[in-house]
Parts: structure tokens; sequence; C-alpha cells
């Protein structure tokens, strides 16, 4: 029997169509469908002939059917299926009625999504990741500025990204020259306060009598001398922003009587004026000084004391992070290189030197030196006759100590096997209470572990 041009125009259309088109009639039964359609459900056309998308629900095939839910509901649908064959297909239903409103047919479209829904998880992992990688990056750009590898120092750290986002006063403790200032300004860089100004004042420079009119500022004509525009302070300058307070510990006591009426008012008066200024910011204060101890000698208020202690945060100095300073030497000299378009290096023995030195001018001191060895260096390769006498003369005392306490050890009637004996006994007692395991001893000594192993049997006992 020969087709007729309208059904071989319609299995033109369905063969060809890019997306798969399955006919179905009132009963379930598919009358015309793709010829390739259903290998993504796993069958071939001939599994599904004879049968209702009824069954094929129920044997799995379609899960589910969306002829099955146009056929209930009667009008258009639209479902994700999922398949055997691990296919995800996005199927949309229509329902066609005669011209009673009977439902005679439903044509359903279907279009394999496996690869987009895949594309899509790619893209949640990766968004996944990229929330991730932004969260490394705020943690590096709260690290940005300070640089360290000491475990006390990344807790010092991990405590300024908490404490950034709120307005408590921070207090920062250490000596000179270990970076009290950046990590002020780190405090402000990652607070909400970020955008308005940072004001930095350090207290010890400015004398008693001037501190009003510097803090407070002043208005016209108020004394000789004055702008007759009058002065905004340093206080009005950090409203919205931060204060950093720099060397508190300087602070004469009637200045700390002014300075305390403005952190429990949050409102002060210019020089010489008669309106009250609405002020808000975040304090930080630094100092060197043992506050407590000034209290107790009556040099520093304590009610004063109470309200710039709420975080106290104590930096380490650098002879007590052993670990940051070749990483701090390193750093600097990449950079200062880099500033003076430079390739000087450190020779070992002088990389060695600046290792066991104990920085008493901390992390500002040792920029400084490593800058004057680049700049007054004529060669390419710094050796240590190029260090200041400052650092040679403290590694010439602990020579001259050393060489003391040898001759104290040896006697007179000693012969060489003898003292070479007691000064590696000394050499390994050393070596063992400053090491954690025989491969840092061995590395310590410039001997192999073995032999670290093989001494310490000989020693051990003689501790």
């Amino acid at each position: 029997m020969k087709k007729s041009i309208e059904r071989k125009l319609l299995d033109l259309i369905i063969e060809t169509s890019n997306n798969n088109i399955t006919i179905a009639d009132d009963k379930g039964y598919i009358l015309y469908s793709n010829p390739n359609h259903w290998s993504i459900y796993g069958i071939t056309p001939e599994q599904y002939k004879g049968k209702t998308v009824y069954q094929l629900q129920d044997e799995g095939v379609l899960s589910p059917s969306i002829t099955v839910m146009v056929l209930k509901e009667k009008k258009k649908m639209q479902v994700m299926q999922n398949t055997r064959t691990g296919r995800v297909i996005m199927t949309i239903g229509y329902p066609l009625f005669d011209d009673d409103g009977k439902l005679i047919f439903v044509i359903s479209y279907s279009q394999d999504q496996t690869e987009i829904s895949n594309l899509q998880d790619q893209y949640e992992q990766l968004e996944r990741k990229l929330k991730g990688y932004q969260a490394e990056v705020e943690e590096l750009r709260g690290k940005e500025g300070i640089l360290y590898r000491n475990k006390e120092m990344e807790q010092i750290v991990k405590t300024i990204q908490r404490v950034a986002k709120t307005d408590a006063t921070v207090l920062l403790l250490g000596e000179s020259g270990v970076g009290k200032s950046m990590f002020a300004r780190q405090l402000h860089n990652q607070s909400t306060r970020h955008k308005e100004p940072f004001i930095e004042v350090n207290c010890s420079t400015i004398p008693e009598s001037l501190f009003e009119s510097e803090m407070f500022g002043y208005e016209t004509g108020s004394f000789t001398g004055a702008q007759k525009q009058g002065k905004q302070g340093l206080i009005e300058q950090a409203h919205n922003g931060t204060l950093f307070l720099d060397e508190i510990g300087e602070l004469p006591l009637a200045v700390q009587v002014k300075l305390l009426k403005v952190l429990q008012e949050k409102k002060f008066m210019r020089l010489g004026g008669n309106k009250e200024r609405h002020i808000d910011f975040r304090l930080v204060t630094a100092t060197n000084q043992n506050l407590e101890e000034m209290v107790q000698q009556g040099t520093f208020r304590l009610d004063l004391y109470y309200r710039l202690n709420v975080i106290p945060l104590h930096i380490p100095p650098l002879r007590e992070r052993k670990e940051d300073i070749a990483f701090l030497i390193n750093h600097y000299l990449e950079e200062i290189n880099r500033k003076y378009a430079t390739r000087k290096k450190l020779h070992p023995s002088t990389y060695d030197i600046l290792i066991q030195y104990g920085w008493p001018g901390n992390v500002r001191e040792l920029e400084n030196i490593i800058e004057r060895l680049i700049l007054t260096t004529e060669e390419m390769v710094v050796f240590p006759n190029s260090l200041p006498s400052s650092i040679l003369g403290q590694r010439q005392s602990e020579g001259k100590d050393a060489s003391i306490g040898i001759d104290q050890t040896i006697g007179e009637d000693q012969d060489l096997k003898t003292v070479l004996e007691k000064v590696e006994r000394h050499m390994f007692q050393k070596a063992y209470k400053q090491c954690k395991s025989t491969y840092d001893m061995a590395k310590m000594l410039g001997i192999s572990q073995p032999s670290v192993i093989r001494k310490l049997k000989k020693y051990k006992e003689q501790f």
C-alpha cells in the first residue's frame, strides 16, 4: 500500500528534526517517532512497538513519561527525564484536541540535555572552587604586606582578620621596628571603614603644648600664629575612619585626660570654639612600653589603659622568629634589587651572619641593612666585610666569648685527642638540646645522620 503524500511529509519531518518527536494516541500507543530516538533510552524501535507509554513507564524506560502526564492533565507539560543509559532528557508534551474538545493525540519533543547538564555541574563546581579561591584571596589580601612563617605571627594575623570587621579597640604591643604601624593599617584595610581615612599619629612627636590644637583643631583667631581660617584636628580628620595613635605611652597625663574624654563621649570641641562636634572613628593604638608598669608607677591612667586594652596583640621581636629572618632577607633583597634595577647577591657567609644576628631593630633594621648593602657595595656579591660594624662587632664578641670558654675547658696537660673529644661532646650536647631530631642535628653540625646516631650513643650518657 502506497503512503500518502501527507504521511511521507510527516515521516520526513519527524526523521529530519533536530528534536526527537513522538506522537501518541489517546490510549498511549506510539504512532510516530524518530527511528534513532530510542537509543538514548537504551532500547530499539522494535522494543517499544505494540506497547503503550504506560507500560514503558512501568518498565523504567520512560522515567517519567511526558505523554502519560499530558494524558492525565490534558494540558502542556514539561519534565526532565533521567534514562537508564545515564542521559538527561528535557521533554515537552502538547495535547491535541478534536472539534468536540476530546484529546486525541499527544505530541512530545525531547532533547538530550546531558552535555548541558554536565556543563552546568562543571559550572557549579567551578563556582564552588571560585568561592574557595575568593576566600583564599581574602585571606592573602589580609596577609598582604605582612610577611611571616612564624606560627605566633600566623595567630596574630588570624586574630586581626577576625576583629577587623568590628570596631573593637586594638592595642599593638612590641619593640620598635616589629611592624606595629603595618598591622594597624591592615586592621583598617580589612575593616568596613577601609574607604575612609586612616590617620596615623606618633604621640611622641607632638609637644604637650601643641597637642590640643593638633589633635582637636582650632577656630579662627584662637591664638597668635593660628591660621585665619582655623584648622581641622587629626581626630576630626579620622571621622568615619581609623585613628592610629602610635607610641601611646608617650602621652603626658594631662593629655591622657583629654583623650579619654573624647573616647568616652565621642565628641570634642575645637580650641577657641563653643560648638561640640560629634566624632566616629575606630581607635588603634601601639606602644613599645609596658603600660601596666606605667599604671603602677602613676605615669599612665588606669581608666585610659582599660579603654585601650580591649584586644591586646603582642608582636614578637625578630630574634624570636628565627624562621622569618631568612624569608625577610630574601624578600627585601629581591624587592630592593628591583627598586634600584640591580642584581646584587649575598655571599653564603654573609647570609649566615645575617641569619645569626640578633636584629635589635627588628624588621625595620633588616630592611635598612639590605638596602644599604645593595647601594654601597660595588661588587655584585656582598661579602661579610661589607657588613656594618654593629653586626660584625656582635659576631666578633660571640667568637671571643666562645674562645674564652674553650680556653677555660682545656687543661695544660691535655693532649689534642682529649681536647677534640671535649669540644665534640660540647657541640653534640648543644645540638641535642636545640634540635628536635637527629636529622636537624646532622644539619646543624654539618655531618651525616648515621654519624650523629653513632656519636649520640657515645656521648648521650654524659649530657
